[in-house]
């Protein structure tokens, strides 16, 4: 890996995993010399349960100001941006003034925080209304033509979400070196590449989200949730620790860790697997476990 390179990580569920989300942030603060050399933590990303203009997977319940408002700080705090995942296919005109959508966007506009998106409609109306956002054009556009995506990334967009299904496609990743900075790459993408349902998985969680109907039961033929980290370094669109080092050499500096949605201590183990030096994985795990278990004994207390 090239000296001196910043190299950012994007991780799942800023509200599902705050607390190890937390906890790897201060992790990286108070022991920088674990960690891999010139990694930070770029963002964090998901959705505050309820928000209808959310997509990829619906999140249901709902958080009150006050709890955003708590949660968005002791992110921002440490510098890290929280983004948005306002990737809903199937937003029109009439869901642009949902109240609780507009809340979350007036609560974390400081110019710091981010947002994905996947349509003009919202772009457009985010543009507008809130012009310190910066945008990520989302990997949920299928956007894997080469033309259509240089395109994409000649636009005012922050970021753009490679599409998975171009991992290891060296063809691709050639043509996409000269724009690699701007460029965002999933590490552990656990869906197959070539999957003919996925926007109709997409659009599937984009009804449920809208419709508040959590007994959506999206039937795909190649679904295969991992119960362990070890069943994700299987999946074909996964990227090695040993291959990362290629891509940042490339120019790519900007890696995403799926999670939402999966289990907690395979998401925790993702982590593990990509952040710390290889030596030093032993001491920071112990670190997150023995955190954790004060957080579990805290919660415990109150619940008596």
């Amino acid at each position: 890996m090239t000296d001196n390179k910043i190299v950012y990580w994007h991780l799942p569920g800023f509200c599902a995993f705050r607390f190890l989300n937390q906890i790897f942030i201060n992790l990286m603060h108070d022991y920088p010399d674990k960690f891999r050399p010139g990694y930070r933590i770029g963002s964090v990303y998901g959705s505050f349960p309820g928000a209808i203009w959310n997509g990829g997977r619906a999140v249901f319940g709902i958080t009150y100001k006050a709890d955003m408002e708590r949660l968005i700080k002791t992110y921002n705090d440490k510098g890290v941006p929280v983004r948005f995942t306002w990737t809903n296919s199937l937003l029109e005109e009439k869901h642009l003034n949902d109240t609780y959508c507009n809340l979350i966007m007036r609560v974390a506009d400081n110019g710091l925080n981010q947002v994905l998106a996947n349509t003009e409609i919202l772009e457009n109306y985010i543009r507008e209304n809130y012009p310190k956002y910066p945008i990520i054009s989302s990997t949920t556009k299928r956007m894997t033509d080469m033309e259509a995506l240089k395109d994409e990334l000649g636009k005012d967009y922050h970021l753009v979400v490679l599409d998975y299904d171009l991992n290891h496609n060296e063809e691709a990743l050639q043509a996409m070196e000269p724009y690699a900075d701007k460029l965002e790459i999933l590490v552990n993408e656990i869906c197959y590449p070539g999957c003919k349902m996925r926007k109709e998985h997409y659009r599937s969680e984009s009804q449920s989200q809208l419709e508040f109907d959590n007994r959506s039961d999206f039937r795909c033929p190649n679904k295969s949730t991992p119960r362990v980290f070890k069943e994700c370094m299987d999946r074909p669109a996964f990227i090695s620790n040993e291959e990362i080092g290629s891509y940042i050499d490339r120019g790519f500096v900007n890696f995403k860790i799926v999670g939402r949605g999966l289990p907690p201590q395979l998401v925790m183990d993702s982590y593990l697997y990509y952040l710390p030096n290889e030596k030093d994985r032993e001491f920071i795990k112990a670190k997150a476990d023995e955190i954790l278990a004060d957080i579990a004994k805290a919660q415990q207390m109150q619940r008596r």
